[in-house]
């Protein structure tokens, strides 16, 4: 994460570029990732999923991936068989979470040593007939239209499962194959054959691939108890195939909406369902989720200074994680937060962190004393004319990007601007969270003031609660913007400082007034 040379710029972005093939095309004579785990996930809608995603579930794991099975521009994902970020929606184009983002979030949690991967195909209100390579033809020839043209959208000619094949064996050069997940069934309850053909698609995979499911454990999932189509069908699948697990479904809301589909928070829950009984048909044990935590062990209090380098600790597993850092080395070298990666310089007020690189962000965990209207202000620096930030609370941006002034001198990273604007706060204790919008600059501290303080000339701590909530008189100094001393006043607070500098002004305006708390400029008005 700021203070960084022209040249060192250009390096290490060409660096990046190179190593940007790292999972989408391997090396010619490249060995597959042993450590690329990569699971098949296929079936009907809800295995592709319903309910609209929310903003953990849109949090990339850099450790979590998907082989794209259809071209999305939208999300960056142009090229089929190439690996992108597994972010919503994985099985399209569009914006919701389905069984396999938990299970893969989980899966990642799980084996801090792994990517995963998801090959993710699902067609909705499809039969397990549009699976079978022997039967798709003919049963796309009688099928409605709309099923017909969302079969299209993996395959021209509607062969999905070929699609499936093919991805996967592109996936085999990078990776391992290590599973499937499965969900289907709602549109086949008077099938008697099912079993048996959910038997087939996969041991027809298999076979394309040259694998066996000796090796590659499959796991299915039961239907909505409360909806239409429950049976216990699922669950006996393991009693004729090998090597083949369910997750339940027990306790699992639906959507409310229909009698087939479930609910988002359902979507969470059986995705780490269908982990849970993965990780043990592999011998892993699964992860434990943990909340992050503050750095100092108690939350920020808001109004106050918060440092910048003090953001939170990291907790265990999807969600849970206190920053995003887009390196590992720590450029700053100080060993303060050592470990994590974040560059901090030991400079300015103390610690500063640094190297900042769009994309990059940092959390805080603090407790808001009343809700209402605040004054924020962030000690920042930079020698580009773009860089800039936006600062977020429990996922919802609370201020607009926010540009950091453009020091004098090449490479001049030491001289901190103030940047302000006002922001609404509801009460309690939440996530802060800094995201880096425009590279390259330094930030220090921010601080939520109830009154409009400006730090000016060297003062620092440029919200003093001995300023804007004295507990008894203080005295102050009072200066024109040129410098000149007008008097001297006593105040007990902003607003009785404001109305008592009014009486040593013959105009309006903005004045600097200094006390043994520090400096601030205040509007007064005439």
């Amino acid at each position: 994460m700021g203070m960084f040379k022209q040249l060192s710029r250009f390096t290490s972005v060409a660096c990046f570029a190179a190593g940007f093939f790292a999972f989408g095309t391997a090396p010619a004579g490249a060995a597959p990732d042993p450590n690329f785990h990569i699971y098949i996930a296929y079936g009907q809608s809800n295995m592709g999923g319903t309910a609209d995603a929310q903003s953990a579930d849109k949090a990339e794991n850099p450790r979590f991936k998907i082989f794209a099975t259809q071209k999305c521009s939208g999300k960056g994902r142009n090229t089929l068989g190439e690996v992108y970020p597994a972010v919503p929606s994985l099985f399209n184009c569009g914006n919701t979470i389905s069984i396999a983002d938990w299970f893969g979030r989980t899966m990642a949690d799980s084996m801090p040593d792994v990517t995963i991967g998801i090959i993710p195909v699902a067609v909705g209100g499809a039969s397990i007939k549009l699976f079978d390579q022997d039967q798709y033809a003919t049963y796309l020839s009688t099928a409605e239209d709309w099923l017909k043209n969302y079969a299209k959208e993996y395959a021209s000619d509607g062969n999905v499962t070929k699609t499936i094949i093919d991805i996967a064996k592109k996936a085999q050069q990078v990776g391992v194959i290590k599973g499937f997940i499965f969900h289907q069934g709602e549109t086949d309850g008077g099938y008697p054959d099912w079993p048996k053909i959910v038997k087939k698609t996969r041991d027809d995979i298999l076979k394309a691939l040259d694998m066996s499911s000796d090796s590659v454990p499959f796991v299915a999932g039961e239907l909505l108890r409360s909806g239409c189509c429950y049976s216990d069908r699922v669950s006996k699948l393991p009693n004729t195939m090998d090597n083949t697990y369910y997750a339940s479904s027990e306790g699992l809301d639906g959507n409310g909406v229909d009698r087939y589909h479930f609910g988002h928070d359902a979507y969470v829950t059986f995705g780490k369902r269908y982990a849970e009984q993965m990780l043990k048909a592999i011998n892993r044990a699964p992860v434990v989720p943990e909340p992050q935590k503050p750095f100092k062990g108690k939350a920020f209090e808001i109004p106050g200074k918060i440092e910048a380098e003090d953001f939170d600790i990291p907790g265990v597993g999807s969600g849970n994680d206190s920053y995003s850092e887009s390196d590992s080395e720590d450029h700053g070298k100080s060993n303060y937060r050592e470990g994590t990666g974040v560059d901090i310089y030991q400079k300015a007020t103390g610690y500063i962190v640094g190297y900042n690189q769009e994309g990059e962000w940092l959390e805080y965990t603090v407790n808001v004393k009343e809700a209402g209207e605040y004054f924020f202000y962030a000690a920042v620096a930079s020698a580009n004319a773009t860089s800039s930030f936006q600062m977020s609370m429990d996922g919802k941006n609370i201020t607009d990007v926010i540009s950091v002034p453009k020091n004098e001198g090449e490479d001049n990273y030491d001289d901190y601007s103030k940047v302000k604007t006002k922001v609404e706060l509801p009460a309690g204790e939440h996530i802060l969270r800094f995201t880096v919008i425009g590279s390259w600059m330094d930030v220090d501290y921010f601080v939520f003031g109830e009154d409009e303080i400006v730090c000016v000339d060297g003062c620092t701590d440029f919200v003093k609660p001995a300023l804007s909530h004295a507990a008894g008189a203080e005295s102050y100094r009072i200066f024109d913007m040129n410098g000149n001393y007008l008097g001297e006043v006593r105040a007990s607070g902003m607003q009785e400082l404001r109305a008592s500098a009014k009486t040593l002004v013959k105009t309006g305006g903005m004045f600097i007034a200094k006390s043994r708390a520090g400096s601030a400029t205040i509007r007064v008005t005439k």
